[in-house]
């Protein structure tokens, strides 16, 4: 099988934690994986200690996300491509795991199109348009490099920042990065990992879902999801075999999602 996987930094803040690493390491004697990561807290501090404080917005749709001008998207180039990237990819090596670290800038395995508006969303609920700044849509993904380095056994690690059309780096969403990945590749399943059990309603997680019903059931599942719930629907239509949304942390954490024994199952 081929799997997507999408890490968020905080499981990896620490470096990747042993029962990750061993059951990732075990995965690959069967299977093909592309890691996307994130990181998007510790780019909030280093940028706070550089004294540029982060602006958040709020679209229409529910979605927050990193108002990134010229200099935010320095302070994330570095942070995400510069040093997460390469912390994950000494991680992995040292446990023997062969890997190669690239940005969606790298041979341009992500391209975009840099948006020129967005509209914000205050606490009152007010709209109001502003500029896009260095955010992206990625509308093209260069999949002969990363099966390329599948097919001689590395597990490519893709920093979610996209090549613009005017050769400019830009934000993009590391969840969306990994389902559009996950379409481009034609992969079996995309995993995303999180800091929670699974898609959570009325403190219980569901453990299988269709994409249909749960857009009936998308305002209770909070907005911290909406992200994750909009990849799943994304990779789905692409014709991503299935979706799983589960925890990053615990005993074989991957394979226990695969086998359907923890998290949430999302499918067409």
């Amino acid at each position: 099988m081929l799997l997507v996987i999408k890490m968020g930094g905080s499981i990896l803040k620490e470096g990747a934690s042993t029962d990750l690493v061993t059951d990732l390491k075990a995965l690959l004697a069967d299977n093909k994986v592309v890691l996307v990561h994130g990181g998007g807290v510790e780019v909030t501090e280093i940028a706070s200690k550089l004294g540029k404080e982060q602006q958040f917005i709020v679209s229409p749709d529910g979605f927050r996300s990193r108002y990134t001008d010229k200099e935010t998207i320095e302070i994330y180039t570095m942070v995400m491509a510069g040093k997460i990237n390469k912390q994950i990819v000494l991680a992995l090596q040292s446990q023997g795991i062969p890997t190669v670290g690239l940005s969606g800038l790298d041979a341009g395995v992500l391209q975009a199109e840099r948006k020129k508006r967005l509209i914000a969303v205050d606490e009152r609920g007010r709209k109001r348009v502003i500029d896009g700044g260095y955010t992206g849509k990625i509308n093209q993904v260069n999949s002969e490099l990363l099966l390329l380095l599948l097919e001689k056994g590395y597990v490519p690690i893709v920093t979610p920042i996209a090549t613009s059309e005017d050769f400019e780096p830009l934000n993009v969403d590391g969840d969306r990065t990994a389902a559009i990945l996950a379409g481009a590749l034609k992969a079996d399943k995309l995993i995303l990992l999180t800091d929670v059990q699974g898609l959570m309603l009325k403190g219980e997680c569901i453990p299988k879902i269709s994409a249909t019903e749960i857009k009936e059931v998308l305002s209770s599942i909070g907005s911290g999801m909406s992200t994750k719930v909009h990849a799943a629907t994304e990779a789905l239509n692409q014709g991503v075999g299935e979706v799983l949304v589960t925890a990053g942390t615990g005993k074989n954490p991957i394979s226990a999602a695969l086998k359907h024994e923890t998290g949430t199952v999302i499918t067409q």
